[in-house]
């Protein structure tokens, strides 16, 4: 049996705890549990999430701050009902229900902001300098980009689907699955050769 308390202290990687991704603002304004279903199964693939994509964004630009992380379906539920900007539960897109689907169905987003990058798209860097580094660092699933501080739904999936989508300009799809990226690599670093070096901030 698990309790809120214990959940909270799970920690999902070296840089993560389950506690930092069970934060709702609807859950918080609205007074509604943020609980998953299935524990384990949240755990597992919140692990999957911070193991493979967030704790290498924290170690090469510093902390990352999440603004949305795991949502429980019933607190998602509520929120697209509401238009609080939740995805309906049964969206193949929704990434935030980590404690659904099984084997390759799993999947587990959060919705994310670097401060280091968040400055300088402030002032008028190109949003596509960090999809791009992403993509050529990350073994990521699916990215979103939103216009508010270029924050981001990074999201995993045990076979990842590799897909890039922007509501900043040029809005609309960057990449789709399956498909070469339309700047060769020489084009791409040069976007980002002035970004920190990968995981190059020393940890004890």
């Amino acid at each position: 049996m698990w309790s809120l308390e214990t959940l909270g202290r799970v920690r999902l990687s070296r840089h993560f705890f389950m506690r930092d991704f069970l934060y709702s603002e609807i859950g918080n304004f609205h007074e509604k549990q943020n609980l998953p279903d299935n524990p384990d199964l949240a755990i597992e693939t919140g692990r999957a999430l911070c193991q493979t994509l967030l704790d290498p964004l924290e170690e090469t630009f510093g902390r990352i701050a999440v603004r949305s992380g795991y949502r429980s379906p019933s607190l998602n539920r509520f929120g697209n009902e509401n238009r609080l900007n939740c995805a309906r539960n049964d969206n193949p897109l929704e990434c935030h229900i980590w404690d659904r689907g099984e084997g390759d169905a799993r999947i587990a987003g959060a919705s994310i902001v670097i401060p280091w990058f968040s400055d300088q798209y402030d002032a008028g860097r190109d949003w596509r300098d960090l999809a791009w580094w992403m993509h050529d660092h990350l073994d990521y699933s699916e990215i979103w980009f939103f216009p508010k501080l270029c924050a981001f739904n990074l999201v995993w999936r045990p076979k990842p689907h590799r897909r890039i989508d922007s509501y900043i300009a040029p809005r609309g799809c960057l990449l789709r699955p399956g498909e070469e990226p339309g700047e060769n690599l020489k084009t791409r670093r040069e976007r980002y050769s002035d970004f920190p070096p990968f995981r190059g901030i020393p940890h004890p």
